[in-house]
């Protein structure tokens, strides 16, 4: 009788102390199969698991969690009210969704209370591993075109004076080449795309995305997307 497959991930032993997980979903069978998962690899670690969002914010602040695996459709405190706590925490830990489906609206208010990406419950060991080290490292895991689907499928539109003033202030702020940047950002391409269309570096682009998150004050491309389609700058359709 032979034992499990092994996970198909090969990493370098790690020189520092692992990765620590805190794993929030409601289903015992989910947790324990992203536990197996996360715990075979030497740089991560599960720390804790929790089955509602009270349970995540509890554990979270007891366990001190680098990264929350975070469901969003819990009884009692769900995902989307644990998350929005938790990335409202000056030293919080980076939250990855972890949803049923690829356009779930509750994935996509996650992402807009400070998710740092967000990952489906049946993608294979390998794509779940790549994320979460994606995500541990500061990157957002969701894809420049999926994130204006995400947007497109359910942020509400307005006319441009449904803008809030603080947004027209915001908008204000930026020179007529970054309006130009994050609408392209909010279009869907990546910064090789914009640097193609605006014929100019990746590194030119990257340098703008900065300056825009930063007079925003966004913390990343996903909320900059969310940002502008909000403030009115972009439009469904444009």
């Amino acid at each position: 009788m032979t034992g499990p497959t092994p996970i198909p991930v090969s990493t370098p032993p790690p020189t520092s102390p692992p990765s620590r997980v805190l794993i929030c979903d409601d289903q015992e069978l989910i947790r324990m199969g992203l536990r197996m998962v996360v715990d075979s690899q030497p740089d991560l670690t599960v720390v804790g698991e929790a089955a509602d969002g009270d349970a995540a914010i509890a554990g979270a602040a007891a366990l001190e969690p680098d990264l929350v695996l975070m469901d969003v459709r819990m009884p009692g405190l769900d995902g989307l009210a644990a998350t929005e706590h938790l990335c409202a925490q000056p030293h919080g830990p980076r939250i990855l969704v972890v949803t049923t489906f690829d356009l779930d609206e509750y994935a996509y208010a996650a992402l807009r209370a400070g998710a740092n990406g967000f990952l489906v419950k049946d993608a294979p060991a390998e794509e779940i591993l790549v994320t979460v080290r994606a995500v541990l490292r500061g990157e957002v895991m969701v894809a420049p075109s999926l994130t204006r689907r995400l947007v497109e499928r359910f942020v509400l539109h307005g006319p441009a004076s449904a803008s809030t003033p603080a947004q027209r202030r915001r908008l204000a702020a930026l020179t007529e080449r970054e309006r130009e940047v994050l609408a392209l950002v909010a279009g869907g391409l990546a910064n090789g795309e914009i640097a193609a269309r605006l014929f100019v570096g990746e590194t030119t682009v990257k340098t703008h995305l900065g300056r825009i998150l930063t007079k925003l004050g966004l913390r990343d491309r996903i909320h900059a997307v969310i940002f502008a389609y909000e403030s009115g700058l972009v439009r469904v359709g444009d």
